[in-house]
Order: C-alpha cells, then structure tokens, then sequence
C-alpha cells in the first residue's frame, strides 16, 4: 500500500445528497481502517451557513454510528459561482494549514451541479490554488455527467486543461470502484486458462446487463434530460466493455490501462443509419401491478412531462472492430423499474462444433458470469453428465463468492477511488481522450433519437425485462439474454448468481 501524502480535501456541495451518503461514509471507513494520513482534513463548501460544529452535527445525524472522521471536518460557507468568495476560501485553507500542520496538498471534489464543473476551476486557478509549486500536488475530482454530447465534452475538457494538466483531473465514475470490476482484469491476466479463449475464435458474444428495480422517484425533472443512455450506457457500461475487451497492458500501471481501454473506446463500430433501429432498443416503463402492488408509469412520475420520450430502458449491440473481437457482437442492456437490481458481465463461449448429446439435454453452453452486484463473484456454467443410465447432461456450476470468505471485506467504489486519488492513483477514473471516445460513440444515436420521431419508444410493465423487442435482438434461435431474476410479476422473486 502506497503511502498517502498529508493533504486536505475540499468538497463543494458539502451538504448535498453525495457528500452525507457516500463521501463522509467513505472518509469515516479510510479513517477505521487507518488508511487516512496523519495530517489530514476535510473543509466543507457550500451556499448554506454552518459553523464546524453545525456542520459536524449534521453529517452525524447521516452517519449510522459516530465516526473519528468528524473531528477532523470544518465547514466554509460561500458561493461557488463568485469569483470575489475565493479569496476567503484561500484565507482559510492557510488558517488550516497553519493551526493542523498540513502540507499545501488539496484534492478539489467538485460534488455540484455539472454547470459549476468548469466555474470552480477557473475560480481555483485565478488565485493560484491549483499550482503545483514547491513540490506540492492539487488534484480535482469531477462527478458524471462530463458532458451531455460530444460538444459540451470537448468544451468541458478544453476549459479544465486552460487550467490544470491531465494528471491533476479525476473523472469519477463509481462503477470503476467496484471490487469485481477491478476483478475483471485479474480474472483475465492472471490465469492462462481464459486468456487464450478471450477472443473471436472461442467467444459467440459478450453480454452487459446493469439493471435497477427502481424508478425514477423524485429525480424526474433531472433525468429526463439525461435518460438510460446518458446516465449508465455512455460512461458506466462503456467503461465495463472497456475492461473486458482491452489488450493486455505491457505494465499494470494508470496509463498503461487507461491506453488500452481508449483504443477499445476508438474500435466501436459508429451505429447510424438504418442500424439505429436495428442495433438500439429503446424503452419507457409503464404501470403495472407487481405482486399486489401499483406501480406509476414513467410520465406519471413527478416532475416528468406527460408526453416525454425520454428512455428507462436502452439495449445496443456494438461491434468492436479489431483482430481480437472482429465479428463478435456485445449485448448492453440497462434499464429502470427492471425485477432487480443486478449488474452483471456474461461470457458466452462458443457451443462444440459436433453435438454428441443434444437429445439428451444441451449440455454445451458454457458461460463466464462476473456478478458485479449484488453477491458479487464469478461463475462458470459448464454440462456435466448425470448419474445414472445414458448421457443425460445437465448444468453445472462452479461458483465463488465473496461472501463465502469469512474474512472477506469488499470496500464500497468511493472508498477505493478516494484513496487512490489519495495516492495519486488514477486506473481506475476515466481519462479526458477516452470520455470524448465514448461520447463519439453515443452522439450518432442521441442525434438520431432527437432527430427522426419514427423511431420507436416501447413501453414495457413495471417488474419486467423491458421491451419484447429486445429479446430478439441477439443472434441465434438458441441465444437470448440471462435473466438471472425472474419476472416481479411471476409468484415470486429469487436471484441467482
């Protein structure tokens, strides 16, 4: 474990839902774990006035049992969108470095509305706070959305390099911080039984499902400008597709994988044209009742408008067009009001070229399954034969969970991503060339939706796997997606991995 640098890290948006949620949680585990550094402190930033005191007692009222962590919070009230209030803030960092001996590290989390992204920046900059003199680091942390469509991505990124270089930028995307994402690449490089077949001549297609079982609630009015594609497919599912097609890195260092998933990012195949509606699939939730229960439909939800076509449900086949995987299709699916919630990554292997046993059973689908939530693990579905007379072949799984290992701890994404910024670890957050990548990739589809009314929104019941159509869009009479949840609306509801 590297050493972590004394510093103090700075939230804007101090009292919103991310920093009580996940933030201090995060900071208060570190701090249990003895990972944060001796010297270390967190100053709040926010529009509301609270003392230190004021504001120690309002995340404690969020935290599920007193933390050490809250001592060593302070608050600073100001408004981030004047440039006249910075000087203040400069004034009380060297009041704190000064009274808790702190070094003139600062990592910036910008935990605000995406319009202050490039504002805070330009405000650090103009007072010499994202300098790097004297042997001292500032770092700036962005939350998603980093764009809306390539345009508003190209911009944000050439405002933030007018002020800080790439190695101070951190684009946060939690998916990265998961222990199983961060599996994927174990799994792949240190065991030269998979390895060999992760490719075309072994692999039939790869599926990606990341599915949620709840609505929208009362984010209505801010996700119907985002929607499925924006919210999960174009940076969290891209990022998984990244992990799982990227070429073995010559070193397990920050730029070395970063520069391979930004050459998968650049081998998408552009879908447009007629492809649009072949190759994308897109749905809007409706109401139903599910086991006794009435669910609203996405444009009776508050703050939606009643003829929205903002889509739930997205489901696209990509190619990636390179040696490795040319030919091989990956299935993406992601989806609100879904049976559960899961995220999951599927291997399809290809079947056995001569089928010994098919009327006595399949016997031939093997799959990898790489559960990223809930119950993360990894899974291989294999045919095996049954006791007795004959050759019946039934599935067999060979399975591990994390939860199976008495002394496991599977720390939450932000922990991780905090502390590897912390350290100046930047794996596993997105970098500015590959983020535009994957907004290249998207636009052609957003234009297309924006552009052409034709194009088919499907509704599908609350509690279901989204629109029929999407079931017909993997190739082969035999293949269709994995549900690993039943339907809500079946007699029950179990989950397997």
């Amino acid at each position: 474990m590297n050493r972590t640098s004394d510093h103090i890290l700075v939230i804007f948006g101090a009292s919103g839902d991310l920093t009580r949620r996940k933030l201090i949680p995060a900071l208060a585990e570190l701090k249990k774990l003895k990972l944060l550094p001796n010297n270390f402190a967190v100053l709040g930033i926010g529009r509301t006035v609270y003392s230190d005191s004021s504001y120690r007692d309002m995340i404690s009222s969020h935290l599920e049992e007193r933390s050490d962590v809250l001592e060593m919070l302070y608050y600073h009230a100001m408004d981030p969108e004047k440039s006249e209030d910075y000087p203040g803030l400069q004034k009380r960092l060297e009041e704190l470095k000064g009274q808790l001996k702190i070094d003139a590290n600062y990592i910036f989390y910008l935990a605000t509305p995406p319009s202050l992204y490039g504002v805070i920046p330009t405000s650090l900059a103009d007072i010499g706070l994202l300098s790097e003199d004297n042997g001292f680091w500032k770092r700036v942390i962005i939350e998603k959305p980093f764009g809306t469509d390539i345009d508003s991505a190209r911009e944000l990124n050439s405002s933030l390099l007018m002020q800080l270089k790439e190695h101070q930028i951190y684009r946060i995307d939690h998916y990265l911080g998961k222990e199983t994402v961060q599996n994927v690449l174990v799994t792949r490089f240190s065991n030269g039984i998979f390895e060999p077949l992760w490719n075309r001549n072994f692999i039939h297609h790869v599926e990606i499902t990341s599915s949620e079982s709840l609505g929208v609630g009362t984010r209505g009015g801010y996700y119907d400008h985002s929607g499925a594609l924006r919210d999960m497919l174009q940076n969290h599912l891209l990022q998984l597709v990244g992990l799982v097609a990227m070429e073995p890195p010559t070193v397990i260092s920050s730029d070395a994988i970063r520069n391979e998933v930004l050459k998968v990012f650049q081998s998408f195949r552009t879908i447009e044209g007629e492809d649009i509606e072949r190759h994308v699939i897109r749905g809007q939730y409706i109401s139903s009742h599910v086991r006794g229960e009435s669910m609203a439909g996405y444009r009776d939800e508050k703050g939606v408008p009643g003829e929205s076509r903002t889509e739930t449900f997205v489901a696209v086949k990509l190619f990636i067009d390179n040696w490795r995987w040319g030919g091989v299709p990956f299935y993406i699916r992601t989806g609100k009001r879904l049976p559960n919630r899961v995220t999951e990554i599927v291997v399809h292997f290809n079947p056995t070229p001569h089928t010994l046993f098919a009327s006595e059973g399949t016997g031939n689908r093997n799959q990898l399954v790489i559960r990223i939530q809930p119950d993360e693990g990894i899974l291989l579905k294999f045919g095996m034969k049954e006791q007795g007379a004959g050759f019946k072949v039934q599935e067999a799984n060979m399975d591990f969970l994390y939860k199976d290992l008495s002394d496991s701890y599977i720390p939450e994404a932000y922990q991780r991503l905090l502390l590897d910024c912390m350290q100046g670890d930047s794996t596993l957050y997105a970098r500015g060339d590959a983020v535009e990548a994957a907004w290249r990739f998207v636009d052609p589809i957003l234009k297309a939706w924006q552009n052409d009314p034709a194009i088919p929104l499907h509704g599908y019941p609350c509690g279901t796997w989204g629109p029929e159509m999407a079931d017909s869009m993997i190739e082969g009479a035999e293949y269709t997606w994995r549900y690993p949840c039943k339907n809500l609306a079946d007699d029950g509801l179990y989950c397997e991995l």
